[in-house]
């Protein structure tokens, strides 16, 4: 999977995604619909309506990468969205369960530090 730095977070988009759309359609999504930089570093992960398909798009400095992931037999945990956005940040733990295809209602993470945002 990914080793990301901690500086980098993940917006997941919480509405089914075209997995026929490339690069442009994918950033334009990232930035005018769930309102982020794409050019930011930060990863931007996509699921279709059957949940069978996932891509992550991110910028690394020189151009626009894409990682794409179809399931062969199953689909990917949806995440419940309470508030209905079309965004929600996520950490890398829950998306490699997510894509590891661990059930999250099950999970429990044991508690960890988590430094304090400051505004």
């Amino acid at each position: 999977m990914l080793t990301l730095p901690p500086s980098v977070r993940l917006f997941l988009y919480t509405q089914p995604a075209d997995m026929q759309c490339g690069f442009n359609k994918l950033s334009m999504l990232a930035n005018t619909v769930m309102g982020h930089d794409p050019f930011s570093g930060h990863l931007f992960v996509y699921f279709n309506k059957r949940a069978d398909k996932c891509k992550i798009l991110f910028w690394d400095r020189t151009g626009f990468c894409l990682w794409y992931k179809r399931l062969e037999e199953g689909s990917f945990e949806r995440i419940s969205n309470p508030s209905k956005t079309t965004s929600l940040e996520i950490n890398m733990t829950m998306l490699s369960l997510i894509l590891e295809g661990i059930d999250l209602s099950k999970a429990q993470q044991r508690k960890r530090y988590q430094r304090p945002v400051y505004a």
